[in-house]
């Protein structure tokens, strides 16, 4: 009988999803788990990356909302899209029913290429992981980066020429804090702390990976 050289297949990473409000520090903090040694993917840098010029939704996009939805480069309009989001709450899950599966098939070939790496942790970086009950079924566990809305407000405007009005009006398409808090397995609390505080948080949270 000749020896079965068949190996075995690798043993699937943990999947943590990190998320947090704007301005909450979720990437930052994301950003240095992948330091310690986590894969890290950006499923909002996925989302972003399939509706660019020659992206894998676009096709679909012109075909469920027409021409006018897509720019003179080939990348969704976004602005025309956040428009008819607004005037019709429909909208948001036809494109979301376009997006969602690419996205899906993007990380699992990630945790694929992950688990074969022999890496034991994949962070997913999910800014919306609690407005979607689609994350639950996929995700080990779930991280939340935690501060104060006024924190909130002021790092974005240190970043960004947004008023606080309009701050606010993206906070309040976000689920709240407790809502997030909810959903969480780990909660960092991201206030008051300075980088190498967060750093110490994040090598601790990945030395529970074996990292």
């Amino acid at each position: 009988m000749d020896d079965d050289t068949t190996s075995p297949p690798p043993p699937r990473p943990f999947q943590l999803g990190v998320t947090g409000g704007i301005g909450s520090g979720k990437s930052t903090f994301a950003a240095m788990l992948h330091a310690c040694g986590a894969a890290l993917v950006d499923a909002d840098g996925i989302a972003r990356s399939v509706t660019q010029p020659g992206g894998a939704a676009i096709p679909a996009i012109r075909a469920e909302f027409g021409a006018d939805y897509v720019d003179g480069s080939g990348a969704l309009d976004r602005a025309r899209m956040r428009s008819l989001v607004f005037a019709d709450p429909g909208a948001k899950q036809r494109l979301e029913a376009i997006i969602h599966p690419l996205v899906g098939k993007a990380i699992a070939q990630a945790v694929t290429h992950a688990a074969r790496a022999g890496l034991r942790l994949i962070v997913l970086d999910i800014p919306l992981l609690t407005e979607s009950p689609r994350w639950a079924r996929q995700l080990d566990a779930v991280l939340v980066v935690d501060c104060r809305e006024n924190t909130q407000i002021s790092r974005v405007q240190a970043r960004s020429a947004l008023a606080e009005d309009a701050i606010r009006a993206i906070m309040a398409t976000q689920s709240s804090r407790a809502a997030r808090r909810a959903a969480a397995d780990i909660v960092v609390y991201n206030d008051g702390l300075t980088l190498a505080d967060l750093q110490a948080n994040a090598r601790r949270i990945a030395g529970l990976f074996g990292l």
